[in-house]
């Protein structure tokens, strides 16, 4: 999975080689003592590291097309320079093999492709070690074996010019360098190998989906490789909370095949290269930026006795002076303020429940407008706070969607869909819609769309796929008459079935993460537009109080635009006007890596906010700032803790399921867990409630007068704040992406 890091790597190179003459450039340079000549790379030796096997060089997804593009044309170095991972040409160069009397068997060519050798696109590492049952698994077999072979001679081509110098990668989920995964031997070589789940779900995304993944192997250097020059310089990036514990253990943990980069450790040069977020759980670090505050706030004294009292597995108030002893964080804290630790617990332990009141509590007379990048975040992020206050007949929401979410469609799943509508366009019902004007986009369209949820809801409902199936062919009959203009207004379905028939052929002709055509990218996006509906149609809310506003920022380019006050503001701060909301919720990622969607979002929403506060004078307007299951809040960082019931917890798996149909058996799954998204936000709300259950005592939860707490197996983590406040947390964001 490319890293923000690499590609903010290739935008600067870039600008310094192309402005290298422009002052600001040559001050840069004489400030870090380098020469005023144009740097020259044509002289490097440029070594791709790691490549998935079998690909095609030609496909936009390689690493072969994207380094030859961006650091090889992109940097000017020489190609010819350059040791490179060509799946095209890999193992391919076979002798014809030999019967008994010495005749050529016509199967072994001495021409391949990677078709002939690998039709489905999977392969079968267990060939290296069992014998063949068929002609082409002994073809596979023999490939295999010169795919080994020139792995070691690839490794041989590194060693000769001394090893690598300079390395620069990111690190995975599971802390994988390079594609060495958990478990990989320090002392390993450039070789043909499998990804773990972790770094599948990870590379899922450029891939084109999971199963595509999971068919493909992987070349790539070994760790042994990286660290034979024992001058080389190894800088191991990551940004953002997610990474934090990956980092803190390649850092602070003894050498161990658990822990990948820690086979860097034995490099003088080696140097992880984080942001805060990033950097959040390395011991010695925080103590020292400890120390260095001038006063302790209580934030930070509920930030070290929260995280002490789970280390130890004991109520707030029960923590001992020897308890304190074996943290220094919270010893260095607590030394700091000046106080007792158990006054300070007693603090803490008020301000959590605080906090759970807080979250129990329901407005009134209220307009929400929540925000989401993606379809699925407000769900994931905090459904039970929604859930919650729809309750309420006097308040009103209005959900919204920055982004059209083609990029989570896969092709099999359009495919699917579009089965469905083959099937509904053979029908009378069909028929009688389409005379009615039902698919087309007269005034009467709202209430049409109404009905395609309402009938896939009642399918739902009565456990009828017949009813489902057809409110969601419905849908898609009517985006196939907007995007491409196939007309069914006559009844004949025969423009439509041509439209199906040459959308099969395109979703199965392209290569799996392949980018898709303007037209289509709509009409996936439409699918992702449907089944949001229908997540809320499950509450009782629909269209007009359903928008989506594709914003145009969003793409499948790999270097995306930013965000523009005419194109991605404007929608939000409209949609302001209209509403004329009292809450508005933000997806609040804890620290933006530039690149990603939720941070494009974060930043246009919090600048058509501000202008609508400006243009309104409006003072009352409360934020929610909110997380899904990418990242998440500590108690210290948030106002609001809302109770989760099993119930609830029911609700939201059943509604994510059955609604999010192309999410369900997710191509681009999370790499924390096995299944659906769902099953991850369940995961993340009763980790946070065994966290305060840690520190208030299962007594509080379980012996408390409300029902609702009594109930609780999970926990939602919000922080209410200003529009001024969000107007400074996002400065701040972006304050430090533009530093990076």
């Amino acid at each position: 999975m490319l890293e923000a890091f690499g590609r903010y790597f290739i935008k600067w190179v870039q600008r310094i080689l192309q402005n290298w003459t422009s002052a600001d450039i040559q001050e840069e340079a004489r400030k870090f003592g380098l020469q005023p000549d144009k740097p020259k790379l044509d002289k490097l030796t440029f070594v791709q590291i790691d490549e998935f096997y079998p690909i095609s060089p030609d496909q936009h997804n390689s690493f072969y097309h994207y380094v030859s593009e961006y650091y090889i044309k992109g940097f000017g170095l020489d190609p010819k320079r350059a040791l490179l991972m060509d799946c095209s040409k890999i193992g391919l160069d076979l002798d014809p093999g030999y019967g008994p009397t010495g005749e050529p068997r016509d199967y072994v060519k001495k021409a391949l492709n990677m078709e002939d050798v690998w039709p489905t696109g999977e392969v079968d590492l267990s060939l290296r070690t069992r014998d063949p049952s068929t002609r082409q698994e002994l073809l596979q077999q023999r490939v295999l074996r010169q795919v080994d072979q020139w792995c070691a001679e690839y490794e041989a081509k590194i060693r000769a010019l001394g090893g690598i110098g300079f390395f620069m990668g990111g690190i995975g989920p599971d802390g994988h360098i390079a594609f060495n995964c958990q478990g990989c031997d320090h002392f390993a070589t450039t070789r043909l190998d499998q990804l773990n789940y972790a770094s599948q779900a990870a590379a899922a995304g450029d891939l084109g989906g999971i199963e595509t993944v999971r068919r493909r192997k992987v070349i790539t250097i070994g760790l042994g490789t990286i660290a034979y020059n024992p001058d080389c310089v190894a800088l191991i990036c990551a940004a953002g909370e997610a990474k934090a514990q990956v980092v803190r253990n390649a850092v602070q943990e003894a050498s161990h095949v658990n822990y990948p980069a820690t086979a860097l450790h034995q490099l003088p040069s080696a140097a992880f290269f984080v942001t805060t977020g990033a950097a959040k759980l390395l011991e010695r670090r925080q103590l020292e930026l400890l120390e260095r505050m001038p006063s302790i706030t209580p934030s930070v004294i509920e930030r070290v006795l929260v995280s002490l009292s789970g280390h130890r597995r004991k109520k707030l108030v029960d923590l001992s002076e020897e308890d304190l002893a074996s943290c220094p964080l919270a010893s260095c804290a607590v030394r700091k303020s000046g106080r007792p630790l158990q006054a300070l617990a007693e603090e803490v332990k008020e301000s959590l429940i605080s906090k759970i009141e807080q979250g129990c509590r329901v407005r009134e007379n209220t307009k929400f407008l929540h925000t989401e990048p993606h379809h699925d975040d407000i769900m994931l992020g905090y459904l039970p706070a929604v859930m919650r206050n729809t309750r309420v007949s006097s308040n009103q929401h209005h959900f919204v969607c920055a982004t059209s979410g083609f990029n989570s469609v896969s092709n099999a799943h359009m495919l699917k869909m579009l089965a469905r509508v083959e099937s509904f366009l053979a029908t009378p019902t069909f028929q009688r819609l389409a005379k009615e004007g039902y698919f087309s986009c007269g005034p009467e369209s709202l209430d049409f769309r109404r009905r395609d949820v309402w009938k896939f809801l009642d399918g739902i409902a009565a456990a009828d796929d017949e009813l489902r199936d057809e409110g969601a062919a419905r849908r898609l009959v009517y985006n196939l008459t907007v995007i491409f203009g196939d007309s069914a207004s006559n009844g004949d379905p025969s423009k439509l079935l041509a439209r199906v028939a040459t959308l099969k052929s395109y979703f199965t002709t392209q290569y799996a993460g392949q980018k898709d055509v303007k037209e289509v990218q709509t009409l996936k996006g439409a699918c992702r537009e449907f089944e949001a509906e229908c997540v809320w149609g499950y509450i009782g809310w629909q269209l007009p109080n359903i928008s989506h506003l594709r914003l145009g920022f969003y793409t499948a380019d790999i270097f995306a635009p930013e965000p523009t006050q005419q194109r991605d503001v404007l929608p939000i701060l409209k949609l302001l006007r209209e509403v004329e909301p009292h809450v508005v919720s933000v997806a609040l990622d804890p620290e933006a890596s530039g690149p990603d969607t939720h941070y494009k979002v974060l930043q246009a929403a919090t600048a058509a906010l501000q202008q609508y506060a400006e243009e309104t004078g409006r003072e009352d307007i409360t934020v929610w700032g909110y997380r899904n299951v990418w990242f998440r809040f500590e108690p210290h960082e948030v106002s609001s803790i809302i109770p989760v019931s099993l119930q609830t917890i029911s609700t939201l798996n059943h509604m994510f399921l059955s609604s999010f149909e192309s999410q369900r058996d997710a191509e681009f799954p999370a790499y924390e867990i096995q299944g659906p998204f769902c099953a991850m936000s369940q995961r993340v709300q009763v980790q946070q409630y065994d966290m305060i259950e840690t520190c208030l005592g299962y007594e509080w939860f379980h012996k408390h007068p409300s029902p609702l707490i009594r109930a609780a197996r999970g926990l939602v983590f919000l922080r209410e704040m200003s529009v001024q406040a969000l107007l400074a947390e996002s400065r701040a964001l972006r304050q430090q992406t533009e530093n990076i």
